[in-house]
């Protein structure tokens, strides 16, 4: 724990911000000292990320006061508040698709050669800071095509590289693997011993309790505590943010069934020509549910895309219940009994101008009870949305509401909905609680193991191993492409789970 009579760097007072009726942050007081981390934690919703978004100046508070080493300051935007010594890792990346790495990195304070970008210089650069952070890029790499975990990592490159002394990180972590994790800690904990001052936005709060000095708990736009964190413990703390304590489900054996979906030899050539899936075969059967652990860019991603139409494979085979669905289209194989909770809420799941309503019918505006003859059924389309939304504790004050009006968490609710009450014998569940609060992880994992004690065969993609763990009743492993373990639950551990995902092998593994 930092002294508590150290040199105080930010302050923020009385900070309140409010959409329409709906108040974000409400009288919201935070502190920030030089060289410590601090924590700030709470629901989706909470008003947490609303915050760091008016410290950042994507954001105006309605009223309040902001001190950077006792002055007054403006923030009207981001520019001001790199100038002012804040940066910021966003949960969802502002990123370049067409540029490299370092054109990312570098943009808007390139280095120069006379009046010319010297794109070698900034390659030297970016290798440079990529090598002392323990943060590994090839600057040369375009960003299109990047899988998440490495777009990730050139978020973080590009704040350290302009040399902020606040940094934020909003849910750092919510992509790697345990051992990126622990390495991104150590990095976090070196950026406050050289006198960076971090805040990190997160509901993982065994990392809360592994790096952070402070924790401040928001709820309902309020801050409802802050302590040391070593005056607190996870139990209190997630109580603190839901207001209830959490009860942990037991997931009870089943004999799994049929299979429902059968995957043989199928392989997928990348854009580059390179093999993105290597002869995978795997099958999930009705009754169980089937993790897929990875590290993000080794396959994964192809392999959800190319099971629901999104991507077309080189060869191979895929049936859902017996069905030939190999390189359908996506309603063909939602016609076959499939539905997908897509691994990027925005880029997949939703249009963020879409409304509640309209968000919670895409890709099922088909349906009879939707539309008829080419005309929807706007009275039954609401009523569905709103059920939902209820049902699923979407905070919302309308369905006509523009989806980007929600917390990012909230947004993923709506869209983990509408896919599985679609009542479907297959889900392809994908990142299901990136980015979420710990009460609505529990209750997101609650609907996936209900649907599959009703029989439904699920195959979940997610980058928690600890949620793979819990809830998988068997684990593939993928590596550059390929299936290379096979585990039934319980005979592995996080840790070994991990060094699988980078290649090693491991004695009770089935394959």
């Amino acid at each position: 724990m930092k002294d508590p009579s150290g040199d105080v760097i930010l302050e923020m007072e009385g900070i309140v911000k409010t959409y329409d009726t709906l108040v974000a942050n409400d009288q919201i007081d935070l502190h920030l000292r030089h060289g410590e981390i601090l924590a700030v934690i709470g629901e989706n919703g909470a008003g947490k990320t609303t915050l760091m978004k008016v410290l950042y100046g994507l954001e105006q508070a309605d009223s309040g006061t902001i001190r950077l080493r006792g002055e007054p300051v403006q923030i009207r935007n981001t520019g001001q508040a790199i100038d002012r010594g804040i940066g910021m890792v966003q949960q969802h990346f502002m990123l370049f698709d067409p540029f490299t790495v370092a054109e990312n990195i570098v943009y808007g304070k390139e280095p120069r050669k006379g009046l010319f970008f010297d794109l070698d210089q900034a390659n030297k650069l970016i290798s440079e800071i990529s090598r002392s952070y323990e943060l590994p890029l090839n600057p040369t790499d375009k960003i299109q095509g990047m899988p998440v975990g490495l777009r990730q990592r050139v978020e973080i490159l590009k704040v350290l590289y302009q040399n902020t002394e606040i940094i934020i990180f909003d849910e750092p972590t919510a992509v790697l693997t345990p051992q990126e994790v622990h390495e991104l800690l150590k990095t976090l904990k070196k950026l406050a011993a050289d006198g960076k001052s971090i805040i990190i936005v997160t509901h993982k709060l065994n990392e809360v309790m592994e790096v952070a000095d402070r924790v401040m708990v928001m709820r309902a736009g309020k801050l409802v505590a802050e302590m040391a964190v070593s005056d607190t413990t996870i139990e209190e703390l997630s109580f603190l943010m839901v207001g209830r304590h959490l009860v942990e489900t037991e997931i009870p054996a089943m004999n799994a069934a049929e299979k429902v979906l059968a995957v043989q030899n199928l392989k997928l050539l990348s854009e580059e020509g390179a093999l993105s899936l290597d002869d995978v075969s795997l099958h999930v059967r009705a009754g169980e549910i089937v993790g897929i652990a990875g590290v993000s860019g080794n396959g994964q991603s192809e392999l959800a895309q190319a099971l629901f139409g999104l991507k077309h494979a080189t060869s191979g085979q895929i049936l859902v219940n017996g069905q030939d669905v190999f390189n359908q289209s996506v309603k063909t194989i939602r016609n076959a009994g499939v539905a997908m909770i897509p691994e990027d809420r925005y880029l997949w799941g939703s249009a963020t101008q879409a409304t509640l309503s309209e968000t919670a019918i895409m890709g099922h505006y088909a349906n009879p009870s939707y539309s008829k003859h080419g005309m929807l059924n706007i009275r039954n389309i609401n009523s569905f949305a709103q059920r939902i939304i209820r049902e699923f504790n979407v905070k919302a004050d309308s369905i006509r509401q523009k989806t980007s009006s929600l917390s990012g968490g909230n947004a993923q609710k709506l869209i983990v909905a509408r896919e599985i009450v679609q009542g479907t014998p297959l889900l392809l569940a994908c990142e299901p609680t990136r980015g979420i609060d710990v009460g609505a992880i529990n209750f997101i994992h609650d609907q996936l193991i209900d649907k599959r004690s009703k029989g439904a065969a699920i195959l979940l993609i997610s980058s928690d191993l600890s949620e793979i763990l819990k809830l998988s009743d068997r684990i593939y492993v993928i590596y550059e492409g390929k299936i290379n373990s096979e585990f039934q639950r319980g005979n592995v551990t996080e840790e070994e789970l991990g060094l699988m995902m980078a290649g090693g092998k491991h004695e009770n593994q089935l394959v």
